[in-house]
């Protein structure tokens, strides 16, 4: 009997230990189950954020490049932004197709692309997928990346 209580005394830490530590582990594990903070670019709620769009450039029957494009919508009024935001595969699909012809015609590696062209047909493009006018197309950023 004085073994049993001997061998007991010295994992009586090690179980001290454990407890300490089990309220410690239930919050990790809380914590875990929260989101974490969205990323925005913008506070203002009628802007929606578009991922980068991403066209071939095509010289010579091959492809020497790709255009990006990064860019967004403000849409002030919440019932034409529901519109859009259910529209967006719609959008996504006519905004590369439209700058996949623009960069087959219009866009070489070694040049700037037009900002502003390119501003207006994302912006009929826009117009025209949605059905009418108060999207304003907001472009965030245009570069090209050569592969050579």
């Amino acid at each position: 009997m004085a073994y049993a209580a001997a061998m007991r005394v010295p994992f009586l830490p090690l179980w001290l230990g454990f407890l300490v530590l089990l309220p410690l582990a239930a919050r990790a594990a809380d914590d875990g189950d929260q989101k974490g903070p969205e990323h925005k670019l913008s506070q203002a709620k009628s802007y929606l954020p578009l991922d980068p769009i991403y066209a071939t450039i095509v010289d010579d029957d091959r492809a020497q490049g790709m255009l990006m494009v990064g860019m967004g919508l403000d849409i002030p009024d919440p019932a034409l932004r529901e519109v859009a935001d259910r529209s967006m595969p719609v959008l996504r699909d006519a905004y590369v197709r439209n700058l996949t012809a623009f960069t087959a015609t219009a866009v070489r590696t070694t040049a700037q692309p037009d900002a502003a062209l390119i501003a207006d047909r994302l912006q009929n493009i826009t117009d025209r997928a949605l059905g009418k006018k108060g999207a304003k197309v907001l472009l965030a950023q245009i570069a090209i990346r050569v592969t050579r």
